[in-house]
């Protein structure tokens, strides 16, 4: 496949398949990686993981026109997966529930994040611990009905910057804010309380399925984003498989 100068591509994919075809994507992975798969308590964790791994090793190898299996990965501090080759290929991963989602590009740092939306009775407590105050604000103004998604449109972009810089979770969710309502573009307030860095960032939303909520995040000026249909796993060996061939 091919990435053009400053263009991002979005796959989505459900995880749910038949025992066959998580076999096709076990057999891409490193042993460590099937070694871990193993150790998932519930069968439906473990086949998420398989697919959602396998899935980034095929999308990773049609991009770089190597095997899946031989894609190599390094890790940040904070535990972040690169390329451990020279490449200016980036790209980061995410899965929930029943899809994982997967964004490339060239030559910048980039997170995505997906969230299953299902209900949570202490969201606005949790809302009060981890997001800005006037994110809670803007959550709280909401009617309750909308309060749901919005909470999960705003846990997702936050996720979504934290993955892009590699830091995790020690960088503190209510030292910078986002937009969360639906009559607000969706950007960066402010980065650690400064509206100069927030405007180096770009921020999307993502239109995945209306079960979820995603977002991608980047430190460049707005680049073009395509998201592919959302598929299943056979179709995504089919599709790489026919992309293969001469």
């Amino acid at each position: 496949m091919k990435l053009d100068h400053r263009d991002v591509q979005v796959w989505a994919l459900r995880t749910g398949t038949s025992s066959g075809v998580v076999e096709q994507f076990l057999q891409v992975l490193t042993p460590d990686e099937a070694d871990r798969a193993g150790r998932f308590h519930f069968d439906r964790d473990r086949r998420s993981f398989v697919i959602a791994r396998g899935a980034l090793r095929m999308l990773l190898g049609s991009y770089l026109g190597i095997a899946p299996e031989s894609v190599p990965f390094k890790y940040g501090s904070k535990g972040k997966p690169a390329l451990a080759q020279t490449s200016t290929l980036e790209f980061n991963a995410s899965h929930s529930g029943g899809l994982a989602v997967f964004a490339f590009t060239d030559g910048c740092e980039l997170g995505i994040d997906v969230e299953q939306i299902r209900p949570i009775p202490d969201g606005i407590a949790i809302a009060h611990r981890f997001f800005s105050s006037e994110e809670v604000s803007d959550l709280l103004a909401l009617p309750v009905k909308e309060q749901e998604r919005a909470f999960y449109l705003c846990w997702s972009r936050k996720e979504a910057y934290i993955k892009a810089t590699g830091d995790g979770l020690s960088t503190p969710l209510d030292q910078f804010r986002v937009t969360l309502t639906p009559d607000r573009p969706v950007r960066f307030v402010h980065l650690g309380h400064s509206t100069a860095a927030a405007e180096r960032w770009t921020l999307h939303d993502l239109q995945i399925d209306p079960g979820y909520a995603a977002a991608l995040a980047y430190p460049d000026a707005k680049r073009p984003v395509s998201v592919s249909p959302l598929i299943e796993p056979e179709e995504l060996l089919t599709l790489l498989d026919r992309r293969a061939k001469p």
